[in-house]
């Protein structure tokens, strides 16, 4: 069975951006508010930082639930895993996850400045550079058969649409504009020369976006 790369539950302004600008330390989206951009996530029963029983049950807690379905390994930007440029000064920061990373397999991380691997629980994160190409690669062996998940940031999901190298993708546009950041596209019409394109709206006020190859 073909292995997949597979983009899920992207959260995007309405004018294309996955992030704001002035990432820190505190603020891993920037200006962006992720209580917005992810409110429709935070109130499903799906959402793995739920403590209190409940949350919704319908079209948002189904894409909740697909975000780990059949995944063997992730992809991500520097820039998701934490906000330092440059060199590793502290190795003794592990990213934003905690001591329970949300991940549960394989993590590698892109990075022109390599670090050694580390585990957190039952997610081990691994420091490469490379073409995109040659990181896909390494993380489709790691998945052991399953598909790989490209986690962001919006950089560098766009590294790999533009490499053609990405199978699905699920975008889930907020109500709300950010006017700089990361931005992911313009329009989502930029992927319809490689991809169907569906449009599913949900009660919650964001707009699903969800492609596939032609």
């Amino acid at each position: 069975m073909q292995q997949l790369l597979r983009v899920h539950n992207v959260m995007l302004s309405s004018d294309g951006f996955g992030a704001g600008e002035g990432q820190s330390l505190e603020r891993p989206f920037g200006h962006a508010d992720p209580a917005v951009l992810g409110a429709w996530a935070f109130a499903t029963a799906s959402w793995p930082n739920r403590t209190e029983p409940g949350g919704t049950r319908g079209l948002d807690d189904h894409f909740m639930r697909e975000f780990g379905r059949n995944i063997g390994a992730e992809i991500m930007g520097r820039n998701k895993f934490g906000p330092q440029r440059g060199p590793w000064r502290d190795h003794e920061w592990q990213g934003w996850w905690g001591d329970e990373p949300p991940f549960h397999t394989p993590v590698f991380v892109l990075t022109h400045h390599e670090r050694p691997s580390f585990s957190l629980s039952d997610t081990t994160f691994h420091f490469v550079s490379g073409a995109p190409a040659t990181v896909l690669e390494q993380a489709k062996e790691a998945a052991d058969g399953r598909d790989v998940r490209l986690g962001g940031g919006a950089a560098t999901i766009r590294q790999f649409l533009d490499a053609d190298l990405v199978d699905t993708v699920h975008v889930a546009v907020a109500p709300v504009e950010l006017g700089a950041g990361s931005r992911l596209w313009t329009s989502p019409d930029e992927l319809l020369d490689r991809f169907h394109h569906e449009v599913v709206p949900s009660p919650s006020g964001v707009t699903h976006h969800l492609f596939w190859r032609r």
